[in-house]
């Protein structure tokens, strides 16, 4: 693997959180999240089904386009739990994973623009590319729980309404959306995880989470042990060297 250049594996991450983020964008738009299918049994009227979503509500007759009714203020009178939940944890996720990808380029960038020999003057930076992508794995995970688990919730709400009501509630596509998505960026973390446990046994200070002293300090370490090499960080001790 070639930890010192930019690999396919961060370049493949990359563009799947960005496929991911997309999805649940589109996702926390689509009015489908939820459909109510009312039939009539009079022959001369069409069955209606209401469709809603996280901010609007939309009903039409069966094989309609149009919206017979469509209720872009539905946002603000959502009366069901599990929909209210997602209004604030798919915008949230979404923050969360665009943060995750703002650090994964600049992992990127500083992987393909920095010199072969280390800079110590790089200190002043406090993470390095390793940082910027084991963080960024990390923020990742946390986007795909935040939107996955309410997700979910809508399939088993679906089963309260059904049992409380009648069965005519039903969850609709933008439920495959967002849990594809979400397991997109459980994929992406899992990538740069991949990645940096194949790189983080390479000498310091390349693949260190954060660089272990700041300029203008010397270390005096024992030489690197089997497990020390195993570590993500390897602990020395600074001494601050005084001139006469």
């Amino acid at each position: 693997m070639g930890c010192r250049d930019v690999h396919a594996a961060t370049v493949l991450s990359f563009l799947c959180g960005i496929a991911s983020v997309a999805g649940l964008f589109a996702g926390t738009l689509l009015p489908n999240w939820r459909k109510l299918r009312l039939i009539t049994f009079n022959r001369n009227e069409k069955n209606l089904t209401v469709y809603t979503g996280l901010w609007v509500k939309c009903a039409r007759y069966d094989g309609g386009n149009d919206c017979l009714m469509y209720d872009a203020a539905w946002y603000s009178s959502v009366d069901q739990l599990d929909l209210r939940v997602l209004q604030f944890a798919l915008p949230l996720s979404i923050l969360i994973a665009m943060g995750a990808l703002l650090l994964c380029l600049i992992g990127m960038c500083n992987t393909a623009f920095r010199s072969s020999v280390p800079n110590i003057k790089l200190a002043k930076c406090l993470v390095n590319s390793a940082g910027c992508h084991l963080v960024a794995g990390l923020l990742f995970f946390l986007a795909g729980t935040v939107s996955l688990s309410p997700s979910i919730w809508v399939i088993f709400y679906n089963i309260h309404l059904n049992r409380k009501f009648e069965p005519v509630f039903a969850f609709d596509y933008a439920v495959y959306v967002t849990v594809a998505s979400a397991g997109g960026l459980f994929m992406t973390a899992l990538l740069l995880f991949i990645w940096y446990c194949a790189c983080k046994s390479l000498p310091s200070p390349f693949w260190q989470p954060l660089y272990s002293h700041p300029p203008g300090m010397h270390t005096y370490s024992q030489p690197y042990s089997a497990r020390s090499r195993l570590s993500a960080i390897e602990i020395d001790i600074p001494v601050v060297s005084h001139t006469t």
